[in-house]
């Protein structure tokens, strides 16, 4: 599995807004060919909580970067979300876990 990891630095004050928009662009991604998982984490720490986590597992690669990525859906999830984003995020893709515990 492919772990997608990005941080989603949200226009301060727009949090709420945001989480809602998320909401109705979750479907869009799990859909997807090779969608495994997602997770959207807010920060806790002081001062941070405009900045999401959001991870998602793919079966492969492609299946993001050229499967969603390429879709209408995706158009639709950039739509509903990019606008939220200052600046906007990196994203990274990791391979299988090195080390467990």
């Amino acid at each position: 599995m492919i772990l997608e990891s990005a941080l989603l630095d949200v226009t301060p004050g727009r949090e709420e807004e945001f989480l809602a928009a998320f909401a109705q662009a979750r479907p869009l991604i799990a859909a997807q060919r090779g969608f495994r998982t997602l997770e959207l984490r807010r920060c806790l720490d002081e001062g941070r909580g405009s900045r999401f986590l959001l991870q998602v597992g793919w079966e492969t690669l492609a299946d993001h970067t050229e499967g969603f990525r390429g879709s209408p859906e995706y158009r639709e999830w950039r739509a509903l979300l990019h606008h939220f984003y200052a600046p906007f995020p990196e994203v990274e893709h990791y391979g299988e876990p090195l080390v467990t515990a």
